[in-house]
């Protein structure tokens, strides 16, 4: 079977700095895998390169067995691919109907017209509805994104990432700065919304990768340590030393 991503002795140099050092993963598809690692491992730079912000030194990035490495972002993202970002990225001034909108156009076949009204299809208003629904923003569709709080903000990225239609969802630090509660909340928001797509994730949250993840990667100095399921990952000892810490740790943020 095709892996729905893929990735080849992928590197990434910034001048004589090798962030990415020979990356090579598969990720199934249906698959839920997560990217784990300290600060400075290369997670971001290594999403940046699937996602089309970056490219590659050398290697390549196949999406369902097809190349789209060096791509730009919004070609990888039409092909199938859609991210969130670790750091907020909505449109503030826009409500949250507005913002779940301009993802679903481009899934449906829509183009920009200027002599056509956005909210005049309604195939469209019955996507981003639905999508709405899902996420459980239904009831704040109409508020300026900049009005939610936090957490809601986050889910509403999610939104955005999903509302495109692509199979395969790329989630940076979906729960950082969340709550305990808020944090469940999330995980049980990303299940329902990947329900039946690829997942990739990075984050820092042990109690949500052992929950949630398939399959785990440990990225370390840009290269990739250990990979396998949440049990085998949880009683390696190079991930113990080289990030986790002791065995205690790792057994107590495995929940």
């Amino acid at each position: 079977m095709t892996a729905a991503l893929e990735l080849r002795g992928l590197r990434k140099n910034f001048g004589p700095a090798e962030i990415i050092r020979g990356v090579d993963l598969a990720i199934e598809k249906g698959e839920k895998h997560a990217i784990i690692g300290p600060n400075g491992a290369g997670k971001s730079t290594l999403f940046n390169l699937v996602s089309g912000l970056f490219r590659p030194t050398s290697g390549e990035v196949l999406l369902d067995g097809e190349p789209i490495s060096g791509l730009p972002a919004y070609e990888v993202n039409r092909r199938g691919l859609s991210r969130s970002f670790q750091v907020s990225s909505v449109f503030a001034n826009m409500t949250v109907r507005e913002n779940v909108r301009c993802a679903v156009l481009w899934s449906l076949g829509e183009r920009y017209a200027f002599w056509r009204s956005a909210s005049a299809s309604r195939q469209v208003q019955e996507k981003t509805a639905d999508v709405l629904a899902t996420v459980g923003l239904a009831d704040k569709a109409h508020l300026p994104a900049a009005l939610l709080p936090y957490a809601d903000q986050r889910t509403l990225e999610i939104a955005i990432t999903i509302g495109g239609g692509a199979e395969v969802i790329m989630l940076d630090e979906p729960t950082a700065g969340m709550s305990h509660s808020e944090t469940e909340r999330a995980v049980a928001l990303i299940e329902k919304a990947t329900r039946g797509k690829t997942l990739l994730i990075v984050e820092h949250d042990m109690g949500v990768v052992f929950g949630l993840a398939d399959r785990i990667s440990v990225l370390v100095y840009g290269e990739i340590i250990a990979s396998g399921p949440p049990e085998a990952i949880r009683g390696d000892p190079k991930v113990r030393e080289a990030y986790l810490g002791d065995e205690d740790a790792v057994l107590e943020a495995a929940g």
